[in-house]
């Protein structure tokens, strides 16, 4: 007889075979797991393109093809599991995406139709700009290399309250009911009931695969597993789900199809959406507490969606439940990537703190992270919305917070890359008469300011037309007013406060404070010398000797050094810059510090900078101090300086640490990172992701990843197995380890 534990560690061994066959199909993969799994030899899609550009938008492209994309899935049902679904592939392919785009890909018809130097550019397909052209903003983007927000998708977050409560059948139903009120939107509701028949389909689809596997089973509990896997898959089709068991069920289908649609990964509270289903039927006594976390380490396994865990509501009271501990033994029971967040707050069960942080150590893979609940709700209130509303807002994304349901916030795909903007800076400098770091930074900041708005437009263009570019029809389902007047949730949400993050802060803070040091205070350097080093990026014996002089200027989280008084007066002035920043009626913008995965990308964009940064070298990762900032205390050290930069208005600058704390759990080891968190979130940080590794044990990963297929890591928000990262995406990753606490 089969044990929960002997189907987990099945399940797990699959799990690392698809990475590495993921791998071998793909090539490396910079980006979130996903929870994939490898596509068959034989797959093969032809999308429909209605779009003289050669790609697809608006209601009938993206309805159609979806449909396409999801009737090409197989059934996918693992007899040792008890939920079934996986996705393979997802819209944006087709359209064409620089950074998720798979070799098999370029196989397929989605590239083939277009001409070689067409190929060159595919992810240009992703707009319609031949409708929506925004040719005026692109010198100013590409001048301050800004990641735009204009096609960006899926960075909201679904009330998955509403699909538990409707079910597939009910939402077709909410369908036909305002169809008739609205006759003028039909193309809407002809598009969402389009998909979600196509949804039913792929249940129905799994129905039958189900059936297949049962005429052949032999083993009497996979046989009675299979039998109870299709009943649930049965009861969800059409209506919604009545059990614990159904509700993993139904989710896990619908988080297949959002991710085929626009690769969406927003979850949602899981201890307290489920939890009335787990306490009903362990009342029932059809659910005990080993078959319920068996359940949701099977969801984890189907897809790392961000999921929130604890919280606190709008009149402080903590929400924790039993379910929040069993969720976090699920997650140790299948120990594989995942992105579960704790949200950290004054009256907080300090139990399931330390029992959060004592998996982080337990396991090493980087789960889960840590939110601090004050700073992000204080903060998002001086937007002007109040507590409760503030409390709403949940975990979701690599960096960023959403209120499911009511709020379009396009977070984590608006950047401005702060290291371009000095450089412009630098370029106007050397007109100047007399130079100096003052007039500099009056430079910067009008430039900023011009970034900016440029960003600001294309912010507008994007809410402008998203719903006639790439209408949101899954996440649709589960929005407020949406389906109730037959709009787009772009066009429609209640909230629309946009996140703008700023990158390259600790290049631009140490360029700072090493030209006040090096140049103006200790007059070591002109800035003659200045400017042609960085002409010619430090080349010969000379350069690198003025590029070491500039190195080892003092930094940005070394503390109370220059470099971090310019940091915080970077802080200021993109706060100021962000927030003045006029946008139409109900549109605000939110500043914060995050580079996501781009350090590379962003730094490529980039010359010498006089942080004695090479041109073309990665620039700063997020809110993070450049590597090598300091050795002794540099845990601390980074942890005080990154609160000491925060934005302060809901949107976060994460402290990303990898560390090996050289103390182990019994010696203490969960109690000082519960300290480190609890300082640092007193201190005003918003969001801690911790890598606990063996510092060893990564440098022999990165040495020969295949040597440890199963180690995971946090690149950034998402997790990922190191394995399949590149080899200038594990160095990152290296380059930023610290040692000691």
């Amino acid at each position: 007889m089969l044990t929960y534990q002997d189907r987990l560690a099945m399940m797990r061994k699959t799990k690392i075979e698809h990475t590495l066959s993921k791998r071998a199909q793909d090539g490396y993969m910079d980006i979130d797991d996903f929870g994939t799994v490898p596509l068959p030899d034989d797959y093969y899609l032809e999308p429909w393109y209605n779009s003289p550009n050669g790609s697809f938008y608006n209601l009938d492209g993206m309805s159609e093809n979806f449909c396409r994309v999801i009737k090409a899935h197989m059934a996918y049902v693992d007899p040792v599991e008890m939920l079934c679904g996986r996705w393979r592939d997802m819209l944006v392919h087709y359209r064409g995406d620089k950074h998720y785009a798979p070799k098999w890909q370029q196989k397929s018809t989605a590239v083939n139709h277009l001409t070689e130097e067409e190929k060159k550019d595919v992810g240009s397909k992703r707009w319609d700009e031949v409708r929506f052209p925004y040719n005026d903003l692109k010198p100013y983007q590409e001048k301050y290399n800004i990641t735009t927000g204009i096609d960006g998708d899926a960075h909201l977050a679904c009330d998955y309250s509403i699909g538990l409560e409707l079910g597939f059948g009910g939402f077709l139903d909410k369908i036909n009911k305002y169809r008739k009120i609205n006759p003028d939107k039909a193309a809407f509701y002809d598009a969402e009931e389009k998909c979600v028949l196509a949804i039913i389909d792929f249940v129905q689809k799994h129905i039958d695969k189900i059936e297949e596997l049962l005429k052949t089973e032999k083993r009497p509990e996979i046989k009675e597993n299979l039998e109870k896997m299709l009943q649930v898959s049965k009861n969800v089709k059409y209506d919604p789900p009545k059990t614990f068991y159904e509700a993993c069920q139904w989710t896990a289908y619908f988080n297949c199809a959002s991710r085929i649609y626009t690769r969406d990964g927003a979850g949602f509270q899981l201890d307290g959406l489920l939890y009335p289903y787990y306490e009903r039927d362990v009342k029932a006594g059809i659910l005990d507490d080993e078959t319920a976390k068996f359940l949701i380490a099977n969801l984890l396994l189907i897809d790392p969606h961000y999921y929130q865990l604890s919280g606190v509501d709008e009149n402080d009271n903590d929400m924790t439940n039993h379910l929040s501990y069993l969720i976090l033994d699920a997650a140790d029971s299948i120990n594989i990537a995942a992105n579960l967040s704790v949200r950290v707050h004054d009256n907080c069960d300090k139990e399931f703190l330390k029992k959060a942080v004592y998996y982080l150590f337990k396991n090493k893979n980087g789960w889960p992270r840590f939110c601090n609940d004050k700073a992000l709700c204080e903060g998002y209130m001086k937007n002007g919305f109040d507590k409760k509303t503030a409390r709403e807002r949940i975990a979701v994304g690599c960096n960023w917070m959403c209120i499911p349901g009511k709020e379009f916030p396009m977070n984590d795909t608006v950047k401005i890359n702060v290291a371009k903007v000095l450089e412009q800076a630098l370029i106007d400098l050397k007109n100047e008469a007399e130079p100096s770091t003052k007039k500099l930074f009056e430079l910067y900041e009008k430039h900023l300011k011009k970034a900016v708005s440029v960003t600001a437009a294309g912010i507008n263009l994007h809410i402008d037309h998203q719903a006639e570019v790439t209408p949101e029809l899954i996440m649709n389902l589960m929005m407020k007013n949406t389906l109730e007047k037959g709009m787009d949730i772009a066009s429609c949400a209640e909230i629309y406060t946009v996140g703008i993050d700023g990158a390259g802060l600790a290049v631009a803070a140490d360029s700072l404070g090493a030209l006040e040091t090096r140049v103006e205070k200790e007059k070591v350097l002109t800035w003659k010398e200045i400017f042609e080093n960085l002409e010619n990026d430090f080349a010969g014996v000379q350069g690198e000797r003025v590029r070491q002089m500039l190195l080892s200027s003092p930094r940005y989280c070394q503390g109370g050094t220059v470099s971090d008084e310019w940091a915080m007066k970077l802080r200021d002035s993109f706060v100021k810059l962000v927030k003045g920043q006029e946008m139409p009626e109900g549109r605000q913008l939110i500043p914060g510090w995050f580079s996501w995965s781009r350090t590379i990308e962003y730094g490529s964009k980039v010359g010498a900078t006089p942080n004695g940064r090479h041109a073309g070298a990665p620039i700063s990762h997020g809110a993070n101090p450049n590597p090598g900032f300091r050795t002794d205390g540099a845990v601390t050290a980074q942890a005080n300086g990154i609160a000491s930069i925060q934005c302060r208005y809901g949107n976060t600058a994460p402290l990303q640490l990898e560390f090996d704390p050289q103390i182990t759990i019994e010696e203490g080891g969960v109690q000082k990172v519960v300290n480190l968190i609890e300082t640092h979130f007193k201190q005003g940080g918003t969001l801690i992701n911790i890598n606990v590794l063996d510092k060893d044990k990564l440098l022999a990963a990165h040495k020969n990843p295949d040597l440890y297929p199963d180690l995971v890591v946090r690149v950034t928000g998402f997790t990922a197995y190191f394995a399949t990262l590149s080899p200038e995406f594990r160095q990152l990753v290296v380059d930023r380890f610290l040692v000691g606490m």
